[in-house]
């Protein structure tokens, strides 16, 4: 791999995360406020509530982009921080879709059927549908749709730039050492954690390492502590959406961060001790783009199973982790600058609300 290979690396990753970033934007406006109308009418019941976050996230393939808004409507009370629990497991499941879509690349097959299951063989089509519908219509919703498809060829001309660019690594010793390095399950879960908070989509963090995934360097044991590290980095978006928001809100999104941590601890333990007790021979196996979007699917699927259950005791969690401000000590706080003595019995008057 020599500095022309690198720099097609990087523009392939800049039109990738380009590609999903006004994808994403395209089909939110699209939706208009329909999302957020169903949203709040579909998360009446725990099961209605994770089907809604799965649906959602899978049209706009964020699962950052639902959790911010169901920070949102907590925070302006149209959700309740029970019915946000439910939504944020849901979409966890429904951002995998996208590596799903990204592992159709790795089909095989001379089939003329099979090669126009390709992205490389439809993506031109949607881009020319993409730009008509772009440039000549005056009518918004046909133009976000022309972006929608010109955004998902420019995420995958992007992917299959960076699988061109590092195909070559595979026979590179250096690579091979770096990912060795990953076998390592805490390793691969902060590097996965890391990359996905800098680029703040679990989407794109996956996408990215499929596209390594053609060097036949990266294999289970690497990729699977990587995914899961993916889960938190993911978390960052929605924690930066509730800064200034009020507490409902801020324990919407340490549900999210909560939910991450703990499956992926618990997960984590148990791929350990599978590995260091059986030592399965497929984690020496080089991973395929379809293998990593079934383990991608299945990891959020086996963190929901296990949390949903305790949907309740998580509520209670973030509200000790964000408790609510005690009633005297705002009321020593107020004393001090003189708006009420600190003897002074709000309770029951028309002011109680303020301070409950």
């Amino acid at each position: 791999m020599d500095i022309f290979n690198g720099l097609t690396m990087i523009g392939g990753l800049s039109l990738f995360l380009f590609g999903m970033n006004i994808m994403g934007q395209a089909l939110e406006r699209r939706a208009g406020g329909r999302l957020g109308l169903l949203l709040e009418k579909l998360t009446t019941n725990r099961a209605a509530g994770l089907l809604t976050g799965l649906g959602v996230t899978a049209v706009i393939q964020s699962s950052s982009a639902t959790t911010v808004m169901v920070v949102g409507f907590v925070n302006s009370g149209l959700m309740t921080l029970g019915q946000a629990v439910n939504v944020i497991m849901g979409a966890n499941i429904g951002t995998t879709v996208t590596a799903w879509v990204l592992s159709l690349a790795g089909i095989g097959g001379g089939n003329v059927f099979v090669r126009l299951l390709k992205p490389a063989a439809f993506t031109p089509i949607l881009a020319f549908i993409g730009i008509i519908c772009y440039m000549f219509s005056r009518k918004k919703k046909r133009r976000d749709t022309g972006m929608v498809f010109l955004g998902f060829a420019t995420l995958m001309y992007g992917m299959e730039m960076m699988s061109g660019a590092v195909s070559g690594l595979g026979s590179v010793p250096a690579f091979r050492e770096l990912f060795l390095l990953f076998k390592n399950p805490v390793s691969g879960v902060l590097a996965g954690a890391v990359l996905t908070a800098v680029i703040q989509s679990s989407s794109a963090s996956v996408g990215i390492l499929q596209a390594l995934a053609v060097t036949g360097q990266v294999s289970y044991g690497a990729a699977v502590p990587i995914i899961m590290g993916q889960n938190i980095g993911t978390c960052v978006t929605a924690l930066i959406s509730s800064a200034g928001a009020n507490k409902n809100a801020k324990r919407a999104a340490m549900v999210h961060l909560s939910f991450n941590v703990i499956g992926t601890a618990v997960w984590l333990a148990v791929f350990c001790l599978v590995k260091a007790v059986s030592a399965p021979v497929f984690l020496d196996a080089p991973a395929s783009l379809f293998g990593i979007a079934v383990t991608h699917s299945a990891f959020n699927v086996l963190c929901t199973v296990l949390l949903l259950p305790f949907a309740d005791i998580l509520e209670a969690l973030v509200k000790k982790m964000v408790p609510d401000t005690k009633i005297g000590s705002r009321k020593r706080i107020l004393s001090v600058v003189g708006r009420f003595p600190t003897d002074c019995n709000l309770e029951g008057t028309e002011n109680w609300e303020l301070f409950r």
